[in-house]
């Protein structure tokens, strides 16, 4: 079975690089997964889990928004704001963005400050979710 190429790219860092089976992600549009031989696509992603399967495991990456990108050659590049592996997710620090996203939401009237805030709870919520699911904690 023909394999994918996946970069995921964050502005920290380029986060993993990696040969998989599929991607399925959450874009603008919906739900997608890509196969091996898919079609070029550019896409916009939504703030979401990042699903891949390597072998018969799969893995997930908690994403921000950005975009992804299905080359002619098997390549799938994933460029976004911030990505964190299931693995590296810390339910006490997402329970600790929750709670100052929540403060913030409470005391803020900046509309900037609000939005900022709105995005950390939904990140940090997306974080509990998947770790949960994922059967991991972190520390």
């Amino acid at each position: 079975m023909q394999k994918l190429k996946l970069t995921v790219v964050s502005q920290e860092k380029k986060l993993l690089e990696t040969e998989v089976e599929s991607v399925s992600a959450v874009t603008t549009q919906g739900e997608i997964t890509v196969l091996a031989r898919h079609i070029p696509l550019f896409t916009q992603l939504q703030t979401g889990e990042l699903r891949y399967l390597e072998g018969d495991k799969e893995h997930s990456i908690v994403v921000s928004e950005g975009f992804l990108t299905v080359n002619p050659n098997n390549e799938v590049i994933v460029m976004v704001d911030t990505a964190t592996l299931a693995r590296d997710i810390s339910v006490k620090q997402a329970e600790e963005a929750i709670a100052a996203a929540k403060e913030t939401m409470k005391i803020s009237e900046d509309r900037r400050e609000l939005i900022l805030a709105e995005a950390s709870l939904k990140r940090a919520m997306l974080e509990i979710k998947v770790a949960q699911k994922r059967g991991t904690s972190g520390v």
